[in-house]
Parts: structure tokens; sequence; C-alpha cells
């Protein structure tokens, strides 16, 4: 059942006055629920019991903490259609897309919970003493990493699963041992609550501290602001726009006491077609992007936005094809209508600076909130000379830049920004011969991709999510995969300590039976 109300802890609150409600983008019409605002109160309230959570869940085992997980994942899989239902209703996406994504929540969940059940993540490293060597002892050390304490997550508006309520932020942030506060986004709140309530009975179930998790509605900057700047909170997850993470990195290091803000933020994730790509491959290549650039109206992190290429015949059928794909490909609803408003300013201005090119549109009607597809074309020295057509459009929209040799090709990947991903289409021989552009190329990516799309993203260890800014923060850290938990933890180290004081990580008789990095060499075996 949705109430409207906020999680505060265990408790179901709503004592503020200001409410708003959510739209459905596909009927064009606000939903039936009415949900209320955070108070300051409320976000104190919710803040503290958080902090009161930490002191006893940043030593729960491994074990329990994954019985934790697991449960949220069962919770999730039990609220059945009314999940499903509610996710459709407030992003228009379609209910194969809500299915998966749903699946793709409870497979990140159950993920961190096999981490924590095998227990080495927490990168155990001992030094044993050398009280002989000469000329000064060496003292004993040991190092593991420990949660850091509460952590704020703002739910994303084009994943309202996977990437907000319970997504890869929170379930990260939960196995760390960080209790998590949700600034839940307004455009699906509903579905927010819902998968609130199934952490909060896995909480329940499981003998969770109460203020463990926490879901707080708002429709506007104010309550996020707040969050921010409270000083129990330790760091902030964030997936948006640029301007909203960048906002929020500046006003967390703004505090008395700078906290890290992990923010993936933008891309426009160019892709490099190499010569041999367009003569081999360039029809089925055009179909691909086609769909790659309209898939979900757009609305991924790692749509398509960018396509370079040399100047060539094949090239020019290429772009040919691609029109002819891109037009035949029927819109569909767009998350919201501010996003299909801002989507359609977007387009605009690309297409309204001099010199680009339509290569194809869709231009017959279409429902309110449906995202019309736009393809544009421009030359190599002109998108060399124009900033403003390297700023991501989001939805359903690329430029092909023609580049007039290898050389200014190069001189465009360098004048990037930082991407989330960059896309390589050739075969193996132009590989080897263009390697100082794919070098070009992976100096401004996080993810380099061959002969694909960068549409869609593998959930597994070896998956990097980020890049260099402004695609994130801090392009050391992924925000998909198991390694996202490194967001949540710093290193302690102990030296000299008594045995029987260590956390068990750290014993001589390995009682976890993790690996550890055990005077230089990794091990199981006990000391």
């Amino acid at each position: 059942m949705i109430t409207g109300k906020n999680y505060i802890g265990e408790k179901l609150t709503a004592t503020g006055t200001k409410t708003y409600k959510t739209f459905n983008p596909k009927e064009n019409k606000e939903t039936e629920w009415t949900f209320h605002e955070a108070t300051a109160d409320e976000i104190d309230t919710a803040v503290s019991l958080a902090s009161e959570a930490f002191q006893e869940y940043k030593n729960f085992s491994g074990a329990k903490k994954a019985s934790f997980l697991n449960a949220i994942a069962d919770e999730i899989e039990a609220l059945g259609d009314e999940l499903i239902h509610a996710y459709m209703a407030e992003s228009g996406l379609p209910e194969g897309r809500a299915r998966g994504e749903r699946g793709r929540t409870m497979g990140q969940l159950r993920a961190f919970a096999t981490l924590l059940e095998e227990g080495s993540w927490v990168e155990a490293t001992i030094d044993t003493a050398q009280p002989d060597r000469e000329p000064l002892p060496k003292p004993d050390i040991r190092k593991m990493l420990f949660p850091i304490g509460p952590v704020v997550v703002f739910g994303a508006s084009n994943f309202p699963l996977a990437f907000s309520t319970a997504g890869g932020d929170t379930a990260s942030a939960l196995a760390a041992g960080c209790p998590v506060i949700v600034k839940s986004h307004p455009m699906h709140a509903a579905t927010g609550e819902l998968v609130a309530s199934a952490i909060i009975k896995a909480a329940q179930k499981t003998n969770m501290p109460n203020g463990v998790f926490s879901n707080v509605n708002s429709s506007g900057i104010e309550v996020g602001q707040q969050l921010v700047k409270h000083p129990k909170v330790k760091a902030v997850g964030f997936t948006g726009s640029i301007k909203g993470g960048t906002a929020l990195y500046k006003l967390a290091n703004e505090r008395t006491e700078p906290i890290p803000v992990y923010a993936e933020m933008g891309s426009i994730n160019p892709v490099v077609i190499l010569p041999s790509a367009l003569e081999e491959k360039g029809s089925f290549w055009a179909k691909q992007y086609a769909g790659s650039i309209t898939v979900g109206a757009g609305q991924f992190c790692t749509n398509p936005g960018l396509l370079l290429a040399v100047k060539s015949n094949a090239l020019d059928s290429f772009i040919a094809e691609l029109g002819n794909e891109i037009a035949q490909i029927e819109p569909t609803a767009m998350l919201h209508p501010n996003i299909c408003k801002a989507y359609q300013n977007g387009i605009e201005t690309a297409a309204a600076q001099s010199n680009t090119n339509v290569v194809a549109s869709f231009d017959n009607e279409a429902s309110p909130n449906f995202g019309k597809q736009k393809v544009l074309t421009v030359t190599g020295s002109e998108f060399l000379k124009n900033p403003v057509l390297h700023q991501e459009v989001f939805g359903p929209y690329s430029i092909v830049v023609q580049c007039e040799n290898d050389s200014e090709l190069q001189q465009i990947l360098e004048a990037l920004e930082g991407q989330l991903t960059g896309t390589v289409l050739g075969n193996s021989d132009e590989l080897v011969s263009k390697s100082v552009i794919i070098e070009a190329l992976k100096e401004r990516v996080g993810r380099l991709i061959l002969n694909s799309v960068p549409t869609g993203v593998e959930v597994c260890p070896s998956m990097h999510h980020g890049g260099p800014f402004p695609a994130t923060t801090n392009g050391k850290y992924t925000s998909v995969g198991v390694s996202a938990i490194t967001r949540w933890v710093r290193p302690v180290a102990y030296q000299n300590w008594p045995l029987e004081l260590l956390p068990e990580a750290l014993k001589n008789d390995n009682p976890l039976q993790i690996m550890r990095l055990v005077d230089s060499e990794y091990s199981k075996k006990s000391i």
C-alpha cells in the first residue's frame, strides 16, 4: 500500500504540509498518489537514527549483513505486480523493462551478499613484526577496510529501481556497513516507497537496528541540500545531471568537515568508427546504432551521443543508412514532461549551431511526452571549435562528426571532457595501426568497448561504470559491480595491537578464512 509518507527509520511519518504528485508521462496525467515532503525535523531524526544505528551495524558480521541484503531481494520480489504497475505508471517505461530492472536490482543485492559471505573484500593486509631488524626493529602493522558512517543516496530519474531506493548505491553502502538515507526521486516516489517498505520489512526480519534505512520524499532541492549539509552524514551517492551532481559536490566540500560525493553525472560516449567497420559491416552498424540511440527513448547514461569517423564514401553510405533506420523507429515516452521539454530544447540548440545538418529525424506526429529522435552531422573542424556540440543531450539524439583525417580525429578525442564509455568499431589489424587514436580515447573514458554498442552495463566484478570528470566526480570508483563497495569504506591500520583485540579479519588464525596479504604474499593460511 502506498501512503505518500516518509520512512523515518521504521516509522511512517508525514508531519509537513507540502505535498506533490507523481506523473504518468505515457498517459499524460498525474498519478493518484499524493506525497508528503520531509520536514527539517524528519530529516534530522532520520540522520540521527542512522548515526545511532551505525554504532551497532558497523560491527555486524558479513554473514549477518548478507542475510539482510538477501532478505531485501526477497521482499522486493514479494511486492509482485504492485511494484511493476507503480514503476510503469510513474516512468512510462514498458513492463519488460520494469521486470528486467527489478531482476537486476535483486541480482545486485544478492551479488553483494555473496561478496560479504566470502569476506575477502575487506583487503586485510598484515606485515608481521621483525624485532631483530637493524638498524631499527619493524613493528607489527595490520590494515583493513571499515565503513565510514551514514550515507545519503539520491534516486535516479532514469532507473527507478536499479539506481534508486535499493539500487547499486544503497546495496553497496549497506554491504559496507553504512546505514542509508535515500532521497527518493520525485518522479517515482510511489515506486520508491514500495521498495522502501521492502527494505524495512527485511530489516525487521533480520533484526537490523532501527535507522539502518530511511526514505524521505522531496519535490525540490531543499531536502537534498539539508541532507548533504548534515554533520552526521559521511558520504553521498548520486546519479543524475552534471548540474545537480556538481552542486552537491560543491556543497559537500563547503562543509566544516568535507565529505565525498560519488556522482555519476553525464556522458556522450564517443564511438570511433574505423574504415574497416564501414567497409565490411556499414549497414549492420547503421541498424545497430539506430537502435542504440533510440532504445529507452535515449534515456541512458551510456547513450551513444557522438559518432566519429574519417570522411569516405563508405561513411557517406553509413550516414544515409543510419538516417533511414532512425526515421523508421516509432518514438516512445520519455520519463517526464520536464525531461521531454529539456530534450526538445537540447536538440533545437544543437540543430541551430552553424554548419550542422540533419541526418534524420522523426517528423510525424507523436503523443505528448514522446521523444522524437534526431541525428545531426557536422565536420570535424566545426565540432572542434564549438563546445555547444560537445554537450550531452539526454534523449534519442546523436551527432556524426566527419573528420578530415586521423589527426583531426585524435584532436577531437583529446578535446573531449571525461566520459563513461568509449567504443571502437573495426578489425584487429586496425586496432594495431590506430593505436594512437585508441590511446587518446582511453585517456577520456572509464570503459573501452570493441565492436558493440555502449548501451547496457553488465553487472559483474570486472565492470567499471565511472570515468574522468564530469562523467563522475571521481573516476577511480564505479557505481556498478561489487567494487562499488569501496566508496563507503576507509582503511585503518593497527600497529603493535594485542592479537586478542584485533578484528577477526586480522587475527593470526584467520577465523574468517579470507584471502589476506601477509608479508607481501596472498594467502588464506594462519600465521
